[in-house]
């Protein structure tokens, strides 16, 4: 007759230091990848203010010699910072999360280490990074500007909180999908060439044709770009935003995002 053995219960104490430990892992990655990216380039940190000022600038003086105003307000700087400045974040958390694992599979040898912490490091770093550099950037374009800004708080978070969103979620994506398809790179590199033009940087969604809207609407940054500019811009309603569209589309990439590298994590590290 078998006798049966208790389980051994799980206390509290354990799960807190499953918690603790992954910390600590959280903020050695963090750490690693600080000194990787900015601490041996010259300039460090201050290349992440001054590549996306200077795009701003140049966009700026460009269209000022095509146009006499930009499509909404008088000033080109303010227009094209209010597009640039999400799109911008977006971009770089997306790009950067696609990566992870390539960057951190030396240190994903070690069973401690986890894919999800490799995930979890970076998109704290750059997305505090990313709100830090658009933080900056607006309080400059304000100065430049001259006159105080009637900002609205409530959009101009929302549409921040948006562009992380969208940026985690379709870099978790992608993570999985470069690790699984080998060309996955180059055909994500030239489906997203147009994005800058079809995500509202440069254009304003109302003034865009019907049959073109009608395609756009379905580009969750267009949105978002469109939600910012309702904060900078009193009199613009932006009323084709729908912020639970964004969010819908932007939790269903995540879901197929996690559920694929949690399936397929051993063989994407394993090539």
């Amino acid at each position: 007759m078998s006798v049966p053995t208790a389980q051994t219960p799980d206390l509290p104490g354990r799960g807190l230091s499953r918690r603790f430990r992954m910390a600590r892992i959280v903020s050695a990655l963090i750490l690693r990848e600080m000194s990787t990216r900015y601490g041996r380039s010259p300039g460090g940190y201050l290349w992440a203010l001054i590549e996306p000022l200077g795009a701003i600038a140049i966009l700026s003086l460009g269209f000022s010699m095509l146009m006499r105003t930009p499509p909404l307000g008088s000033s080109f700087l303010l227009f094209f910072a209010t597009g640039f400045v999400p799109f911008n974040l977006y971009m770089q958390l997306s790009g950067l999360l696609a990566r992870s694992l390539n960057f951190s599979k030396a240190l994903l040898a070690y069973p401690i280490v986890t894919w999800v912490d490799a995930l979890v490091a970076r998109a704290l770093l750059n997305s505090l990074t990313g709100i830090l550099v658009s933080y900056i950037l607006l309080a400059v374009l304000e100065l430049l500007q001259g006159d105080p800004l009637a900002i609205d708080l409530i959009p101009v978070l929302q549409a921040m909180g948006l562009a992380l969103l969208v940026g985690v979620s379709m870099g978790t994506l992608n993570c999985a999908l470069q690790g699984l398809i080998a060309i996955w790179t180059h055909v994500w590199t030239i489906f997203t060439r147009p994005l800058f033009l079809a995500s509202g940087v440069i254009i304003l969604y109302d003034s865009l044709p019907r049959l073109a809207q009608q395609i756009l609407w379905y580009n969750p940054l267009m949105h978002v770009t469109g939600l910012m500019r309702r904060g900078f811009y009193p009199n613009y309603e932006a009323s084709y935003v729908s912020i639970p569209y964004v969010i819908g589309v932007s939790l269903g990439l995540l879901f197929m995002g996690v559920v694929l590298l949690g399936r397929y994590h051993r063989q994407i590290l394993s090539r």
